[in-house]
């Protein structure tokens, strides 16, 4: 058989019957891989493949306004007002079919890569890699088109449908919250058993590696609230690396550039030039820095005409997934949880000191140190919000933090998300519940 021949409909050109029937997806492909390089090839698919809807979602937040006179303003309105029913079809949709892709191409990479191109360090990172790439896939779709966890009723909640096999014939019915997340952990230590590669260099870090795998694993443990092991997942990322940008340096990167030496994976787009043109930056989101003693609002921000717009994006160069910041964060939010302030308040004056100029940090550092636990846990969910603006963090904040009310306005017209909305909860796209009855 050549190296390289075209699949078959029973593999990577599913029948869009079967598909649309059950996940509603259609993967193409190219070839069988039978090589680690074509394993590879079908791995980086899976990657480039990956949605870039955080983008999308910062509309949905308190951290942009919209840009009425902007060419893009049709295709993202809908979203701004949370108008999820009777959309125009100019709306640009939420991605459902996009994730399932991916998937795909990671089922493939763990039922064949093995057996087709032997057994090897390289092989076991690949299979390795698409573990994790399936979990966090689940895990972000979870988080758009479900309730936020609830540990009590989350063995009933509606979750999304889980996708582990190439079988065409098989159903895939909607799973709840819960065995989304036992698939999603099943995968986690998969994954974490195979790899091989601590960490990837400059260009290659879109990929998972030991790092990102623990970094996933704080973040997953965070949004489930189980603190202890949130807390041992973050500290174990940043023993490996505790590094940050330090702002007062001068030609110091932005700390969500790939090459940044607090960058753990940088596979997402979360702010693309239709987001970036279509919007500013908030009068809430610019209110909560000190716009002269915090050296990440004249980095984050930069002003167009009269309007301050994000330069964290719209740009290869500055696509994140997983960075120390949020560790450092989480690692505070955790400790705090369970009772260990003072890690919560060093982790969390760790990260300020490379934010904030040095005498407004020894005047914070004053301030911080007197707080007592509930109001720390407010500065450190604050520090959240600063630290991690425009990255794809805040719409799944708001959801797990209160779900508070927030109004968007359009011209003269005040469109409000209610406090505990159920609009806090993405609606799945209508081409995925027309095709998949299920999704209803």
């Amino acid at each position: 058989m050549k190296k390289l021949i075209i699949l078959s409909a029973v593999l990577l050109s599913l029948s869009i019957s079967s598909c649309k029937k059950y996940l509603d997806i259609e993967p193409v492909g190219k070839v069988i891989p039978t090589t680690v390089e074509d394993f590879r090839a079908l791995m980086t698919s899976a990657y480039l493949g990956f949605p870039k809807h955080k983008a999308l979602l910062a509309f949905r937040t308190d951290e942009l306004t919209l840009n009425n006179g902007n060419d893009n303003f049709s295709a993202v309105k809908d979203i701004y007002s949370w108008k999820d029913a009777g959309q125009d079809g100019l709306t640009a949709p939420f991605p459902y079919i996009t994730f399932y892709k991916s998937i795909f191409y990671t089922n493939q990479v763990i039922a064949d890569v093995e057996a087709k191109a032997g057994k090897s360090a390289e092989t076991a990172q690949l299979k390795a890699e698409a573990y994790l790439l399936r979990a966090y896939a689940h895990f972000e779709l979870l988080n758009m088109y479900a309730k936020p966890y609830n540990s009590a009723t989350a063995s009933t909640d509606r979750g999304v449908p889980i996708s582990t096999t190439i079988d065409i014939e098989q159903k895939f019915p909607m799973a709840t919250i819960e065995a989304v997340y036992n698939q999603i952990f099943s995968d986690l230590a998969a994954g974490q058993q195979l790899l091989t590669v601590d960490k990837w260099d400059s260009g290659k870090n879109y990929r998972f590696s030991k790092r990102a795998a623990l970094a996933l694993s704080a973040r997953i443990y965070e949004f489930r609230n189980e603190w202890d092991k949130a807390l041992t997942a973050a500290q174990a990322v940043l023993t490996i690396n505790n590094e940050l940008e330090d702002l007062n340096v001068a030609g110091s990167l932005l700390p969500n550039d790939y090459k940044s030496k607090e960058n753990i994976m940088s596979l997402e787009e979360v702010m693309d030039s239709r987001t970036s043109n279509a919007s500013y930056i908030s009068a809430h989101l610019l209110s909560i820095y000190d716009q002269t003693n915090d050296l990440r609002f004249h980095k984050y921000f930069s002003i167009d005409d009269l309007d301050y717009v994000s330069v964290k994006g719209n740009s290869d160069a500055l696509k994140i997934t997983f960075r120390n910041g949020e560790m450092y964060l989480i690692a505070a939010e955790a400790a705090l949880q369970t009772g260990k302030n003072d890690v919560a308040l060093q982790r969390l004056l760790d990260l300020k000191a490379k934010r904030l100029t040095p005498t407004y940090f020894q005047a914070e550092k004053t301030r911080i140190s007197g707080l007592t636990a509930p109001d720390l846990m407010k500065e450190i969910l604050a520090e959240r919000e600063r630290e991690l603006a425009i990255e794809g963090h805040r719409w799944y904040d708001l959801r797990r933090y209160g779900q508070p009310q927030i109004t968007h306005t359009v011209g003269t017209d005040n469109f409000v998300l209610i406090q505990n909305d159920p609009r806090y909860t993405i609606r799945f796209p209508k081409d995925a519940i027309a095709n998949n009855p299920d999704l209803q």
